[in-house]
């Protein structure tokens, strides 16, 4: 058992070191990822249709 306690003390000592976003950076990051996301959603939705469109364009024109 002293191995965990042991490494419970150790997570809490590195866990001091790390050098913490500030509240004004965690925001913008998050903004950031938020805008990221729906642009990148909004891109592969996009692209989606398009193909979905061409697909059923082309069943209807050359298939069987």
């Amino acid at each position: 058992m002293p191995n965990i306690f042991n490494f419970i003390i150790e997570v809490k000592e590195e866990l001091g070191k790390v050098a913490w976003p500030s509240r004004e950076q965690t925001v913008r990051y998050t903004i950031l990822v938020i805008i990221v996301a729906v642009a990148v959603g909004l891109f592969l939705g996009g692209l989606d249709y398009i193909l979905t469109a061409f697909t059923a364009f082309l069943l209807k024109n050359y298939g069987q």
